[in-house]
């Protein structure tokens, strides 16, 4: 019988092999085309940016509520759509602490230190929404990342995309619109036959990593054994994404909606390009959730702003206020972009795709190293929120209360996300 010592080197080993996206059950339905359902499905995008914004330019005052309150200067873009979307006032994360990390706990609202004085976090509330709507699509979830991956220098903080698992595990992202639009509309020229064998090889090494597994746990002690507890949600992850591989194999892709784009495009070009995307994956039922982490740096460089990133956040009037501005004007125009082709996109029953998708924008950062507050736009009907408010909600009310009230619009009814104390009442239509 194999050592100790050498079985878990093996699971050591193995560790990598096992770090996959938690995915629910998907169960053996096919594709929502080939389905008699005529309601459109509901989705959710997350737009995550590092830094924050510029405070008084991109906020209301707090004295103009509800639907009767002026656009500021840094969301003029969007003033076609003022009646689509609603600005959140006052939300916070409370246990974030550190001002780099506009998106490591956005989403999930944890505790960095709940598990002892080492890193920790919690799934993400787009892991959440894919548990239940992306039991139908081909993707239960997509993450796209900006190309510049130096997450320290744009404010976003640890993690390999917006989202995190289960386990409080980070999930990889597609980090280039070209990686992303093959991944949705490239044909695996790989034959049926073919593809069906090496899935039954995975699931051959899936088996035998299991059996081993067991085999070593036999010969645990109490706290090694809750260790390998996440081994095995490690390699359940892999399970379900087989099953979802399997299901999926003799389904054709759509086909795309438009020509591959070049793998040089950068800033404000790539953001633009990546949110034809989201629409192309939402319009084609590809997925139904998705999130994307933003570029700033090469925003930055793509408007000629030669300052850094980090040294933008710090703005004080002048050069690095007036950078923090110009990015907030062109982002609120490539979103204005969005919401406008979300609108036009129709669906199968005529409705808009905007009708039955919700969009989120913002930031675990306000500004500056300010964590309060944070920046928060909701647009699109698919959560059932009411739109063309400007709502403050009352002090320390939490962030992950706003996601909460978005689960619950879309159907997902969880108890609770991260650390919410309920829902926003106010914000349900």
């Amino acid at each position: 019988m194999t050592s100790l010592p050498s079985r878990r080197r093996f699971l050591l080993a193995g560790s990598s092999f096992i770090a996959l996206p938690l995915l629910e059950s998907f169960g053996l339905r096919r594709h929502a085309f080939a389905s008699t359902a005529v309601v459109p499905p509901k989705r959710i995008v997350f737009l995550g940016i590092g830094y924050g914004v510029t405070q008084e330019t991109w906020f209301p005052s707090v004295k103009e509520r509800g639907a009767n309150y002026t656009l500021p200067a840094g969301l003029a873009p969007l003033a076609r759509h003022q009646s689509d979307f609603t600005l959140v006032q006052g939300l916070t994360n409370k246990f974030t602490e550190e001002a780099h990390w506009g998106s490591t706990f956005w989403l999930t609202g944890a505790n960095r230190f709940e598990a002892g004085a080492g890193f920790h976090n919690s799934i993400s509330v787009d892991q959440v929404a894919a548990g239940v709507l992306g039991k139908e699509s081909r993707f239960a979830s997509l993450q796209l990342n900006g190309t510049d991956l130096d997450i320290a220098a744009n404010g976003h903080g640890p993690g390999l995309s917006l989202a995190w698992d289960l386990r409080g595990k980070p999930l990889a992202g597609l980090n280039k619109p070209l990686a992303a639009y093959h991944r949705l509309f490239s044909t695996d020229a790989t034959p049926i036959e073919q593809r069906r064998e090496m899935l039954k090889q995975k699931r051959s090494v899936l088996d035998a990593v299991l059996d081993d597994a067991r085999d070593l746990q036999r010969s645990l002690g109490k706290n090694d054994n809750a260790k390998l507890d996440e081994y095995f949600q490690g390699i359940r992850d892999i399970e379900t994404t087989l099953i979802k591989d399997e299901q999926w194999q003799s389904i054709p892709k759509p086909p795309a909606p438009f020509n591959a784009p070049s793998s040089s495009l950068a800033g404000q070009e790539e953001v633009k390009l990546m949110y034809d995307l989201i629409v192309a994956a939402f319009q084609t039922d590809c997925t139904r959730v998705m999130t994307y982490r933003q570029p700033i740096s090469t925003l930055l460089t793509s408007l000629g702003i030669k300052v850094a990133p980090h040294d933008m956040s710090h703005y004080s009037p002048g050069e690095r206020m007036e950078a923090s501005q110009k990015r907030d004007l062109v982002q609120s125009e490539l979103l204005a972009g969005l919401i406008d082709k979300l609108k036009e996109t129709k669906e199968a029953d005529g409705s808009r795709l905007f009708d039955h998708t919700c969009l989120v924008f913002g930031s675990n950062i306000r500004n500056v190293h300010y964590l309060d507050n944070c920046p928060t736009i909701l647009a699109g009907g698919g959560a059932g929120i009411r739109l063309g408010q400007h709502h403050v909600v009352p002090k320390d009310t939490p962030l992950c209360n706003a996601w909460l009230t978005l689960l619950h619009g879309l159907g997902v009814k969880v108890p609770r996300h991260g650390d919410s104390t309920g829902l926003i009442n106010d914000l349900i239509a």
